[in-house]
């Protein structure tokens, strides 16, 4: 493949040998050299790659891991070229320096790829994210799946997948009737100064005044004598109101969706009835009584016959109603019909990324999916926890403008898109995040996106002085190419980033590239700022360039963060 991972071209190296030596080794199980693996070593070992092979083969040979690797060292330095010295740490690991040349080599095929960390993988990916209710704009709770939901997409395209990013309109049910009446309410208020009277079940916010104001203002002639006239129009209007607030606020978070499916048309096309039919033909649906739900005493709880799921047999801790007690669908049998038609659809892997109050969900969704998939396909989901927000670390207060919540556009008016959308994915998604926005105002260290970006701004400003662009060709001259420790440091980090993409895409963690970003930025910052200690370590003098290697490694640097921060889908200035 033509894709630049500095592991696996090395690892195919040590295959190929293992399988031509394996009879002078007396190996007499190599068994594909499952398990083989090249990492980074530690960083108290001052080398560029750790394998280990000697345990796996000792392991399957039933003979001494040190031993092997005595063996293993000699033979990897007699006939690999690119390795140059080789230690045995622990057990029997192999640790191993890499000539210059292959140094070399490496850093030439690097500047070349310009999708550098790419891994060739070509599958296809639903991925639903946000489904934020249309009865209300979004807010700050929705916001951290949004852009996980997002970055996760950019990662696996960048990984060379097709990825479809969907949203699940839930527009069915009660609350969308009393969202539909509040509109009605108000629109009633602007067009016959009617008050609008406060009831439990209504929304009061301001943003109804909002989707009211567009449809009488569109629609001159709409007729609202009655609700029960208007009502499907006046759904349809509402619904579109409400969901171009939503869409609008996902499009100043840099969002965009691929499909919006609707739960209204799910039901005109009988979808539930006809995957609860398929489950009946596959004996995974039966008409049964439930057990009465914690707490509840046996004689309070009134036995009704419906039809139940057996989840059960997929794992789940408890069968699933797929009926109320009047015989309607329940919430769950619409998802299941709407989870048979992502199926029907024919992806490679579905993923749902849900809010913290979803998580006992995911066992029955992911039973459903695996029986009506015949356990073909796999659904991933993944929770994203609460985000706390504070403002000089006391929390931030609502605003009143949108009642109980604060909205996206609260979040805006403090801090930039770039810095949510690098700031929400600062914590694994399975832990509660603290967000303080002065935190991310600060030019300093403590605040990963300046750094990063001041990264990329301080190498703009070297190529500005030099009067050279970063899409020039760069020659390495090999007689003179010579490390110092931090640029050992800092090329081990960047040999590293197509493992941080393998393992990120692969465990669906887009954390990982920014934990990356900020580590790979503090190398170079820390490495500038040598320079204003040690004359010798500085990288221009006189407006001129003192070392070649500087600026091979200000190229390596800008290609791995342009690719990073594009995943992330934050902004890069040339100048801070």
């Amino acid at each position: 493949s033509n894709k630049m991972n500095i592991f696996e071209n090395h690892l195919s190296e040590i295959k190929k040998l293992i399988i031509s030596e394996k009879k002078s080794l007396k190996l007499n199980n190599i068994d594909d050299l499952r398990g083989v693996n090249l990492e980074v070593p530690p960083e108290q070992f001052n080398f560029d790659l750790s394998c280990n092979i000697s345990m796996v083969l000792a392991k399957k040979n039933k003979i001494d891991p040190k031993n092997l690797a005595i063996r293993l060292k000699d033979i990897f330095l007699n006939k690999i070229k690119s390795f140059s010295e080789i230690d045995i740490a622990g057990p029997g690991f192999l640790n191993i320096k890499l000539s210059k040349s292959a140094l070399i080599n490496n850093i030439h095929s690097i500047l070349k790829d310009k999708t550098y960390g790419s891994t060739k993988s070509n599958e296809t990916y639903n991925i639903e994210f946000v489904s934020a209710n249309p009865t209300g704009p979004m807010h700050v709770g929705h916001c951290r799946g949004a852009i996980f939901g997002d970055v996760l997409s950019n990662l696996l395209l960048f990984n060379g997948n097709k990825v479809i990013k969907e949203y699940y309109i839930n527009d069915y049910g009660s609350q969308i009737k009393n969202f539909v009446e509040s509109v009605f309410l108000r629109i009633r208020e602007i067009k016959f100064k009617e008050k609008f009277i406060l009831r439990d079940n209504l929304y009061p916010g301001d943003y109804i005044k909002e989707i009211a104001n567009e449809i009488v203002k569109n629609n001159k002639n709409i007729n609202i004598e009655n609700l029960d006239n208007c009502f499907e129009e006046l759904k349809r209007l509402s619904l579109q109101g409400s969901m171009n607030l939503i869409k609008n606020d996902l499009k100043k978070l840099g969002i965009q969706h691929d499909i919006f499916f609707s739960e209204s048309d799910l039901i005109k096309k009988d979808l539930v009835n006809k995957s609860v039919k398929t489950l009946k033909i596959k004996n995974f649906v039966e008409e049964g009584y439930l057990e009465p739900p914690k707490g509840e005493t046996s004689k309070n709880w009134k036995k009704i016959k419906r039809l139940v799921f057996k989840s059960t047999l997929f794992g789940d801790d408890t069968d699933r109603a797929l009926q109320k007690d009047d015989g309607s669908w329940t919430y769950f049998a619409n998802d299941v019909a709407y989870h048979s038609d992502k199926i029907n659809r024919n992806y490679d892997n579905l993923i749902n990324i849900l809010g913290a109050d979803h998580t006992g969900y995911i066992k029955r969704i992911t039973a459903a999916v695996s029986a009506l998939s015949n356990e073909k396909v796999k659904l991933n989901c993944k929770v994203c926890q609460l985000v706390k927000l504070y403002k000089n670390n006391k929390p931030f207060k609502m605003s009143k403008r949108a009642g109980d919540f604060i909205s996206v556009q609260d979040l805006l008016n403090e801090v930039s898109k770039d810095s949510i959308r690098f700031m929400m994915l600062n914590r694994s998604n399975d832990v509660e995040l603290d967000f303080d926005f002065e935190k991310v105002k600060e030019k300093t260290k403590d605040n990963p996106v300046y750094y990063v970006q001041y990264a990329y701004a301080r190498i703009n400003s070297i190529v500005r002085t030099l009067k050279i662009s970063l899409k020039d060709e760069i020659s390495i001259d090999t007689k003179s190419f010579k490390l110092n420790e931090y640029e050992e440091k800092i090329l081990r980090k960047i040999f590293e980033w197509p493992k941080v993409i393998e393992s990120a895409s692969y465990k669906f963690e887009p954390h990982k590239v920014s934990f990356y970003l900020y580590e790979l930025a503090t190398l170079f910052h820390s490495y500038w700022s040598k320079g204003n200690e040690d004359i010798n370590l500085r990288f221009i003098e006189n407006g001129k360039l003192k070392r070649n290697e500087t600026l091979i490694f200000i190229y390596l640097i800008s290609i791995v963060i342009q690719n990073g921060m594009n995943i992330l889908g934050v902004s890069l200035p040339e100048k801070m």
